[in-house]
């Protein structure tokens, strides 16, 4: 099952400068701090989908092995039909690209070849911790059992850790608008897998008349085993779905939360309970949660004190990396460089790690961004930070 680590040269380009200024932005203006300092700063991704953040040259390359049929054989092409980067207008169109990326994802080896790349691109731009999410429902098309989807994904993640040092662990999603029975099936491979390279269980999906009591069963298992949990709510639907995440479903964190601020006293529970929030900036604009990012209530939710989180949500389909988010938040949201300090800092105070694990990665953090002054200058005394490691060469096949 193992495959062959494929070079990152073929990664668009695009994803490694930085984006455009947006000179309709209050804080266009406003000197920020440069797109490679964010590149350079320790990070998180809590809340990555595996099947929204291939390469599209793996894609077309897995589709030529697989013999599938794509709607373009080119990378723009390919692009252009998952609609990379688009303001989509609403969550089930944004989700349509799933349909192309998912083709190519009902083998033990694909799934093995890109969670190893998704580990590895973000490696790249110093993610030091990520959470991939994924449904092992939606892989077995081909006749793939759950555990051979599962046990894919963990092998090209342990590889990536192996090589790369990134440490990098799994959330099982249920799926909202498809039969509650599945979800629970999903809760079953959680408490299987927990401890064994798996951290939490999530219900993703289109949120809109699809509300998360009623996959209430797989949730009580998972809570019953101990598991961690996270729901996307307030993403597509109010602050109801929030509400029913929390206080039915009992969730630890939160998927998006954007219409959180439609109710207050929700909003300074959740503050007061430090649940933190897995806010995906550039993903909420494409989908419409959010008119623009300058409307994102992010930085409101920041400011009153809430814990909240910078994550991809897909690196393909949403076109970027965790580094662009935290550069956008800065540049566009006007969020000062100590605060975005914070924000990363939040990412691992939220991580699904053990207690001791996390304290002493977040010592090892908070070394790390101290040396960074409040205009994103680093102290030239300070001793060079560990850079992120290169690729081992085995002395044997991967796997073997």
């Amino acid at each position: 099952m193992a495959v062959a680590a494929q070079p990152r040269h073929d990664r668009d380009m695009s994803r490694k400068s930085a984006p455009a200024a947006d000179p309709a932005s209050p804080h266009s203006n406003v000197p920020t701090v440069p797109f490679e300092v964010f590149q350079a700063l320790p990070k998180t991704d809590l809340h990555v989908h595996l099947d929204g953040s291939l390469r599209l040259s793996t894609i077309l390359d897995l589709a030529r092995q697989q013999g599938v049929s794509l709607p373009a054989t080119d990378e723009e092409g390919l692009r252009a039909a998952i609609g990379c980067g688009k303001v989509c207008g609403t969550l089930v169109e944004y989700l349509r690209g799933f349909d192309i990326t998912l083709q190519v994802l009902q083998t033990a080896a694909a799934l093995e070849r890109t969670a190893f790349e998704l580990a590895e691109d973000a490696h790249a731009e110093n993610v030091r911790y990520m959470e991939v999410r994924y449904s092992p429902m939606l892989h077995t098309r081909l006749g793939l059992k759950l555990t051979e989807v599962v046990e894919a994904v963990l092998e090209g993640l342990r590889r990536a850790r192996e090589i790369y040092g990134i440490e990098a662990r799994v959330i099982l999603c249920g799926i909202r608008n498809i039969d509650p029975r599945a979800s629970y099936r999903m809760a079953e491979l959680v408490v299987a897998y927990k401890g064994r390279g798996v951290v939490g269980f999530d219900l993703a999906g289109a949120e809109a008349d699809n509300p998360p009591k009623h996959h209430l069963e797989a949730f009580q298992l998972a809570h019953a085993n101990n598991v961690n949990l996270t729901i996307h709510a307030g993403e597509a639907y109010g602050p109801e779905s929030i509400h029913q995440a929390l206080h039915i479903c009992g969730a630890h964190r939160i998927g998006h939360g954007v219409r959180l601020r439609e109710n207050g006293d929700l909003l300074h529970y959740i503050n007061d309970q430090r649940i933190p929030l897995e806010c995906c900036p550039s993903s909420n604009v494409q989908t419409g949660a959010v008119r623009d990012l300058s409307d994102h209530p992010l930085k409101l939710y920041f400011d009153l004190g809430l814990r909240v989180t910078i994550n991809t949500d897909n690196r393909l389909i949403t076109d970027t990396t965790v580094s662009k988010e935290l550069w956008l938040v800065h540049s566009r949201l006007g969020v000062p460089f100590p605060d975005i300090k914070k924000m990363v800092l939040a990412g691992f105070k939220s991580a699904f790690m053990p207690f001791h694990q996390k304290q002493a990665t977040l010592r090892r953090v908070v070394t790390e961004l101290t040396k960074y002054d409040d205009d994103g200058h680093r102290d030239a005394s300070a001793a060079p930070m560990d850079p992120p490691r290169a690729p081992l060469v085995p002395s044997v096949a991967p796997g073997l």
